[in-house]
C-alpha cells in the first residue's frame, strides 16, 4: 500500500510538473516583472520632463501654452497607475493614452525648439534630448520584453497540457498585450516627393 502511495504520489509531481504547476506562476511572476520595468521607464520620462520643461522655459517663455500642455500630459500619466496583477485590456488602453498623450506633447515641445537656435545650442537641453531619446529607446525595449513575457504566460494558460493545471488550480486568465495606439498605425504611409 505505501509503495502504491510512493508511486501515485511521484507520478502526480512528475505529471504537475511537466503540466505547468510551477510554470504558470513563474510566468505570471516574469510578466509582473516585466510590467514594473514598463512602469520604471515611463516614470524615468516622466521625472524627466519638469527639467526639459524649466530649460525650454528660459529661452521660450512665451511658448506657455506648450510648456502647460507638457505638464498637464505629464500630471495625467502618472496619475494612471495600473497593477500587473489586475491589469485589464481597459486599464492598458488608459496608461497607454495617457503615455500617448505625454509622447506627443513632448514631440511638441521638442518642435518648439527648434525654433530657438541658443536653446537648441544649451549644454543642459541637449542632456536632456540624449537622456529623453535613451528613454524612449528604454520604453521600447521594456515594452517588448512585457510583450514576450505575456506572450510566455498567456501560452501556458491557454495551451495543452498547462491549459489543463491552469484550469484545475490556477484559473488565471491571459493577460492582455499592448495595442497600436492609432487607427491607422497598420497601414503604411504614403510618401510623395
Amino acid at each position: 500500500m505505501t509503495n502504491t502511495r510512493t508511486v501515485l504520489a511521484l507520478a502526480a509531481a512528475v505529471m504537475l510538473g511537466g503540466c505547468g504547476y510551477q510554470s504558470i506562476p513563474q510566468s505570471e511572476n516574469a510578466v509582473s516583472a516585466g510590467w514594473a520595468e514598463v512602469e520604471n521607464q515611463y516614470q524615468r520620462r516622466a521625472d524627466l520632463v519638469p527639467n526639459l520643461v524649466e530649460t525650454v522655459k528660459g529661452y521660450a517663455s512665451h511658448e506657455k501654452e506648450t510648456l502647460e500642455s507638457v505638464m498637464e500630459a505629464r500630471a495625467k500619466a502618472t496619475s494612471v497607475q495600473v497593477s500587473a496583477n489586475d491589469l485589464t485590456p481597459e486599464k492598458l488602453k488608459a496608461f497607454e493614452a495617457a503615455q500617448g498623450q505625454l509622447r506627443g506633447a513632448l514631440g511638441r515641445l521638442l518642435a518648439v525648439a527648434e525654433n530657438y537656435p541658443q536653446l537648441k545650442a544649451n549644454e543642459n537641453f541637449r542632456d536632456l534630448q540624449a537622456q529623453l531619446e535613451g528613454t524612449e529607446n528604454r520604453i521600447a525595449i521594456a515594452r517588448r520584453r512585457y510583450i514576450e513575457a505575456v506572450q510566455g504566460f498567456n501560452n501556458l494558460v491557454t495551451v495543452p497540457p498547462t491549459s489543463w493545471t491552469n484550469s484545475m488550480f490556477y484559473k488565471k486568465q491571459p493577460k492582455p498585450q499592448f495595442q497600436a495606439t492609432t487607427p491607422d498605425a497598420a497601414t503604411a504611409p504614403k510618401v510623395k516627393f
